[in-house]
């Protein structure tokens, strides 16, 4: 998704570090060109723009934006990387552009407080950037920091932008225990946008609230409507596996994902569905996201906890493991992908005390999900170990 429909970073793939080309000559990757593929073709020309004028801060702009877009896309993080590289001479001259395109990829890799760094300087630059105040809303919420979360908002209602404010509260509203009212903002914002982006990332974020509520129907009509408009976007290929998963149609999301693979958070789904079906192809998919895992522990990357969890709760029931990445996970991002998997680790592992930061920020917030509610109930019935679950380094 493009950044002006700034929640797509909720998908939260595996982190790669900056590659840097030897020369301008070198090829990083080769896109296939298809047709109906004008992201890539676009691609490239910006690339073609950023040879020939290597110090032109604006063409590095558009290219690391492309870039980040690509990897939003298409779930791959290799993508932010090659931004990566493409930021990081700039590091003396930075625009205001360049410091959302830079603080987006900082959030990418959960470096939220570098993140703000970077959005506060471009506000500081320009206080009319409406993005820069959208992306610290997503922040915010992403770390339960609600009253913060609001200014944000309110800051997107000053500046007359109406979708972008409507997508924001409505989240904001959906994650304090108001859903329906959260559901009418966010319709409100689909009559208001004018982009496929837009839409494609409100009717996905309709859909989840419809199926926190458990109107499943109506859930369904929204993640149809969004593949319809026939984008690329990983976080809504991961909202609608899961859905699907809930629903016990693991076939649906093997046929869903099946060319997914180079995402590490559509491969666990993929993987998830094809064990369910004891397809022949799990066994190699369940192997490669263990390489994939083992990759990034040696780079020190733990940007993916939340993934690992569910990989390890769900495909190797290595319940304790699973919860020491889900405690870990939650110290960073509390939303309720992340609530679930503690909560359902904690089950598995038979410990109630590990379950309580999730079960305290139900409390506190009100948060409208039958399944997370009954997830929570039953940790109660546990026994208590009485210690936080530590990942090791």
């Amino acid at each position: 998704m493009g950044m002006v429909v700034w929640w797509a970073f909720m998908a939260l793939p595996a982190q790669s570090a900056p590659r840097i080309p030897a020369s301008d000559a070198t090829v990083i990757e080769k896109l296939p060109f298809r047709a109906t593929d004008s992201r890539a073709r676009e691609l490239e020309t910006l690339r073609a723009s950023a040879r020939q004028a290597p110090g032109d801060v604006a063409a590095a702009t558009a290219l690391a934006q492309a870039y980040f877009d690509m990897a939003q896309a298409r779930g791959d993080p290799r993508y932010v990387g090659y931004a990566d590289a493409v930021v990081s001479p700039f590091t003396q001259k930075m625009s205001a552009d360049l410091l959302v395109v830079r603080g987006t990829l900082r959030q990418y890799r959960h470096e939220f407080d570098q993140a703000l760094v970077d959005f506060d300087a471009a506000l500081t630059i320009d206080p009319q950037r409406a993005d820069a105040h959208a992306w610290r809303g997503a922040i915010y919420l992403v770390q339960a920091q609600y009253n913060k979360a609001q200014q944000e908002c309110a800051a997107l209602l000053r500046l007359e932008r109406p979708v972008l404010h409507g997508g924001c509260n409505g989240l904001l509203q959906a994650y304090t225990g108001h859903a329906r009212s959260a559901y009418a903002g966010l319709q409100q914002a689909l009559a208001l946008a004018r982009y496929d982006d837009q839409r494609l990332w409100l009717l996905t974020r309709l859909a989840e609230v419809s199926a926190w509520l458990g109107h499943n129907a109506q859930a369904e009509r929204h993640y149809r409507d969004a593949l319809a408009l026939g984008q690329d976007d990983s976080y809504l290929l991961a909202a609608r596996a899961d859905f699907l998963l809930d629903s016990q149609r693991p076939a649906e999301v093997v046929k869903l994902l099946a060319a997914w693979e180079a995402s590490d958070p559509l491969l666990l789904r993929l993987a998830e569905a094809e064990t369910l079906l004891r397809a022949p192809a799990a066994a190699a998919h369940v192997q490669a996201l263990d390489d994939r895992f083992a990759a990034a522990k040696l780079r020190g990357d733990t940007t993916h906890r939340a993934e690992e969890a569910r990989f390890h709760l769900r495909l190797r029931h290595n319940a304790a493991l699973a919860l020491q990445l889900a405690a870990a996970n939650y110290q960073v991002q509390k939303e309720p992908r992340d609530l679930r998997v503690l909560l359902e680790a904690a089950l598995a592992a038979g410990d109630a005390s590990a379950a309580k930061p999730a079960r305290d920020w139900l409390q506190q917030t009100g948060f409208e999900d039958t399944r997370l509610q009954a997830l929570a109930t039953q940790t109660l019935q546990l026994p208590s170990s009485g210690k936080t679950p530590v990942v090791t380094p």
